[in-house]
């Protein structure tokens, strides 16, 4: 099952092509063969199945144009270049419009999720009509795969464009153009999917269909389903402000509960795990070790030439060198101050916040060499070439899967859901599992016993947004996470607030060095810094051949600070609809949020 997408061209082939551009849709409109026919038959029925994932991979798709863009900017995150005037920038600053030159595009990721939403529904009536769910494990099996793609692809619509069109039956010429829907009518139609899904998808390794994260399984359904639930009983924009949802069946008490209940299913499974390691988490993730039961729970495959998660946002090389046939990376990276928001024993800081790039050693391919980047320019270390197991020779893609879901997260929405349940000592044990992780077990009874026991009242919540800041920067969690707790402006002028801090060396940042002293290591490719930590402030020139200026005014300007947001981000928390989805929608869609 390693790399679907490579055979997903079966599922293309029976589910027939896209219709025209004129559809706002671009959409498969019907299938071309008969669907008794596929569905009564296993392996046809499952290359339906696998052709739902093969708009993920879709050159404007979630390939090139919504996972870079999706998640950024955040408290921690940011686009390295987000200063920059055009309109690729302008998605990531909140401040994006319906002509964006990157997006309005009729084959861009609002319509290769519709096509895969119509090839989910397909597969869904299909499998239900005629593929024996009742008494067929296997069948039953690729019905809640079906589901829970369709539901993939729904969350990250309503994520991204909050009231969407609702489509859980294929298209016909009567259904063709639709307005926009309500996302409470999604959320519920999503959560009704998935919790059918739970009943007929094993748990991670309990059969063969589930031994590799690059398909569903029960841990990841019961995971979706939390996260869903959040965000429907959390905040959001709605055309009035931002506010909870006026649905009673979406009550926040309602909405928590389910989100509590099956994180706590997760865990109480036993099929998924935090990776003892931090660093060894991500070294596997880079090998592209896709082997259920650790602790990713479901990542959208790519094949080999195929994908840009590297290409995007790994550690940047300049050049071609021994690690990387492509100069790429380095698109986004954490936050300035986010390194420094760590401590410093906590194992999960030098993983995440790298201040480095590789250099450029062209012509030669047959080394590689760090040089040191400016403030403003971290790497995001989770997501590295050198840690892979063979060298990327594609010019575009890198083959590196997207980790959509980690046991992590399990954890904490536990922890978020205990907190506002139960109360903030019900969600201490699942942020000691997680901070037990991250620091030397020498380390526990400041780090971890006494943080915890200091903290009560509203402080356990506060202290559930910093482990989730720390634990999944970099991973385009955090956006949707500040939405629905309702500090997305909050915390992102207190970014903006921290970096003024962190260049003039004052507040929180006052004793970071204003110099950075570098060296080659022995092995002549890795760099020794001294002026990285707090408090080293020594002059260390005549120890280390090379030092730039780090913690001062012209390494973190005005214009770039200010470039986190450009729009008010709770009157942008959406991108606006495509215009030329608008223009060919027979007037049903505007960019009116509903209420």
């Amino acid at each position: 099952m390693k790399k679907i997408l490579n055979i997903a061209l079966a599922g293309v082939l029976i589910l027939g092509t896209t219709t025209s551009c004129e559809d706002y849709l671009e959409a498969p409109a019907k299938s071309t063969l008969d669907e008794s026919k596929i569905f009564s038959v296993y392996t046809l029925a499952k290359g339906a199945v696998d052709g739902i994932k093969e708009p993920f991979g879709q050159t404007n798709s979630y390939r090139g144009r919504f996972l870079p863009n999706y998640g950024m900017n955040t408290d921690v995150e940011w686009n390295n270049n987000s200063n920059n005037p055009d309109d690729n920038y302008d998605l990531v600053k909140y401040n994006a419009k319906p002509n964006n030159d990157q997006m309005n595009t009729t084959n861009n990721a609002w319509a290769m999720m519709y096509s895969g939403i119509e090839r989910a529904n397909i597969c869904i009536r299909g499998l239900r009509n005629y593929g024996d769910v009742e008494n067929d494990e296997n069948m039953a099996y690729l019905l809640g795969e079906a589901l829970t793609l369709r539901a993939v692809y729904y969350a990250d619509l309503v994520k991204s464009w909050g009231d969407v069109p609702a489509r859980f039956e294929p298209i016909t010429t009567e259904t063709l153009y639709l307005p926009r829907s309500s996302r409470d009518v999604i959320y519920k139609q999503l959560l009704a999917d998935l919790e059918e899904a739970a009943t007929i998808v094993p748990w991670p390794n309990e059969t063969s269909s589930t031994a590799s994260v690059e398909r569903v399984n029960k841990a990841f359904v019961k995971g979706l389903r939390a996260r869903l639930a959040l965000a429907a009983g959390g905040y959001s924009q709605y055309a009035d402000g931002v506010r909870l949802s006026t649905d009673p069946e979406l009550d926040r008490a309602t909405m928590y509960g389910i989100a509590l209940q099956e994180c706590r299913d997760v865990i109480a499974s036993g099929t998924a795990r935090l990776e003892t390691s931090f660093e060894d988490l991500w070294r596997k993730f880079n090998q592209d070790d896709v082997t259920a039961g650790g602790e990713s729970l479901w990542e959208i495959p790519f094949a080999s030439g195929r994908g840009r998660w590297l290409f995007t946002f790994a550690v940047r090389h300049l050049s071609k060198d021994k690690y990387t046939g492509q100069a790429r990376g380095g698109q986004g990276g954490p936050l300035p101050f986010v390194f420094y928001d760590y401590a410093p024993n906590d194992s999960r800081r030098d993983v995440t916040c790298v201040p480095y790039q590789w250099k450029d050693v062209s012509p030669s391919e047959d080394i590689a060499q760090q040089e040191p980047t400016g403030l403003d320019q971290w790497m995001f270390g989770k997501y590295r070439y050198e840690w892979k197991n063979t060298r990327v020779t594609a010019s575009n893609d890198d083959g590196t899967n997207f980790m959509y879901m980690r046991y992590a997260e399990i954890l904490l929405m536990a922890a978020e859901a205990a907190y506002e349940l139960e109360g903030p000592d019900a969600a201490k044990p699942y942020l000691k599992e997680i901070r037990q992780r991250a620091f030397d077990q020498a380390d526990w009874p400041t780090q971890v016993d006494a943080y915890l026991g200091g903290l009560s009242g509203s402080a356990v919540f506060d202290a559930i947004v910093e482990e989730h800041k720390l634990e999944l920067c970099g991973e385009m969690q955090r956006k949707q996470a500040l939405i629905r707790w309702n500090l997305l402006k909050t915390k992102l002028d207190e970014a903006k607030q921290k970096m003024y801090d962190l260049r003039s060396q004052s507040g929180e940042y006052a004793n970071v060095p204003s110099t950075l002293y570098y060296r080659l290591a022995e092995n002549n490719e890795t760099l020794e810094f001294y002026g990285l930590e707090r408090g080293e402030t020594d002059n260390k020139s005549g120890e280390y051949s090379d030092n730039i200026d780090w913690a001062v005014v012209d390494e973190l300007d005005d214009e770039k600070i200010e470039t986190i947001y450009v729009g008010n981000p709770d009157e942008n928390q959406f991108w606006p609809i495509w215009q030329v989805f608008i223009d060919g929608s027979n007037g049903q869609l505007t960019n009116d949020l509903l209420n």
